[in-house]
């Protein structure tokens, strides 16, 4: 896993100081508000979404420069999610990556124009020139990016899973949420590095697709079984939530069990995906190893 947390760090600090250009550096009229986006958007955090941007797009050839907007944009979008996922009408959480969550920090009011100005971020960092993309090219990446943000992705999936709450659901139906609430921006992640590559196959795209697919889904399930296993100090988060909020999650529906033999059946839907891509997939399964076995 060296190479993983490595690169991990790399991208990490590398969006990080991306998307402090993008939300800092010009002139800002009400820097109450800028401040609250830098302190959602920068307060730590994995940078899942942004690492598979970079990962798939070097895998492919293309340059960092050209990434970086790619995965500013998309970490842009998670960014305002988490902040509008911890006010007091949604999951009303006042602890966020060991710190106090935006609306707590600032006040509710802020919060909730820190994830709009976050969310029109993302369009506006992605709209912009971009080069080595092909206009037509960055246009379907901003389609994408939209699609996977709102009602056809994370915002419909957000809005099942209140629906769901204290209500025993199938498990197609917590799929079918977790697809679209957390999958989405993962999925939409491995499509804006692959779509850098302005020639890749569309069997290579198919590919990536369901490894996106099956990752994205992995990750959810691995956060059912950490909100059930690990404690508060380690999450970084309420530990006990989903149990508190009486949420359908894999562990309650499956048993613990299962809900870990869930796991490892995407991990190596996974890695049989990758394993079938004529590239250097080194990273990407050690990824897939990271988001099965994390404990955080």
């Amino acid at each position: 896993m060296l190479l993983f947390n490595k690169k991990i760090e790399f991208y990490q600090q590398r969006v990080n100081h991306h998307l402090s250009h993008f939300i800092n550096d010009k002139l800002i009229p009400c820097h109450l508000l800028n401040d609250a986006m830098s302190y959602g958007a920068l307060l730590g955090g994995k940078r899942i979404r942004p690492f598979l941007v970079y990962a798939v797009g070097e895998m492919l050839g293309s340059k960092l420069e050209t990434l970086d907007p790619l995965a500013a944009s998309v970490e842009s979008i998670h960014a305002y999610s988490l902040i509008h996922d911890d006010l007091p009408a949604m999951d009303n959480d006042d602890l966020r990556r060991g710190q106090q969550t935006c609306h707590v920090k600032f006040n509710e009011e802020i919060a909730i124009l820190a994830g709009d100005a976050l969310q029109s971020l993302a369009f506006d960092i992605l709209s912009t020139p971009i080069k080595g993309i092909a206009l037509s090219t960055q246009l379907k990446m901003l389609n994408c990016l939209a699609k996977a943000a709102g009602d056809q992705g994370m915002c419909a999936g957000q809005s099942l899973d209140l629906l769901a709450e204290n209500k025993q659901i199938e498990l197609s139906d917590l799929e079918n949420i977790h697809h679209l609430k957390t999958g989405a921006l993962i999925q939409v992640s491995v499509q804006l590095g692959a779509l850098s590559k302005d020639d890749l196959r569309t069997q290579d795209q198919q590919l990536l697709d369901i490894f996106a697919k099956n990752i994205g889904l992995a990750f959810q399930v691995q956060d059912d079984i950490l909100n059930v296993i690990s404690d508060t100090k380690t999450l970084g988060k309420p530990q006990g939530s989903d149990i508190a909020l009486n949420k359908s999650t894999y562990p309650a529906l499956l048993g613990m069990t299962q809900a870990k033999e869930k796991s490892k059946m995407l991990y190596q839907n996974a890695l049989h995906a990758l394993s079938q891509l004529p590239y250097n997939t080194d990273l990407l399964q050690q990824f897939s190893q990271y988001v099965v076995k994390r404990v955080f």
